[in-house]
């Protein structure tokens, strides 16, 4: 799944896919919400961890887990 955090004050926003699910990543960032957490920390299905700060989210994207056709639909 595909997800982008926008932050704000920068000019570009961070882009990744993930292995988990959009329920488990909705659960985590509002429990980092409403614990006051200062971080959230996310990793991508190549291994790379991302930590954004949760004081300057703008907003989060998930995309959906269906995988991209291929080929053309008749």
């Amino acid at each position: 799944m595909e997800i982008r955090i926008g932050i704000i004050n920068t000019g570009r926003e961070l882009s990744f896919d993930t292995g988990a699910s959009a329920d488990e990543v909705r659960t985590q960032v509002a429990t980092a919400l409403e614990q006051g957490s200062t971080h959230l920390n996310f990793a991508d299905v190549k291994g790379n961890s991302y930590l954004v700060p949760t004081a300057n989210l703008a907003y989060i994207e998930l995309g959906t887990e269906e995988s991209r056709r291929v080929g053309f639909v008749a």
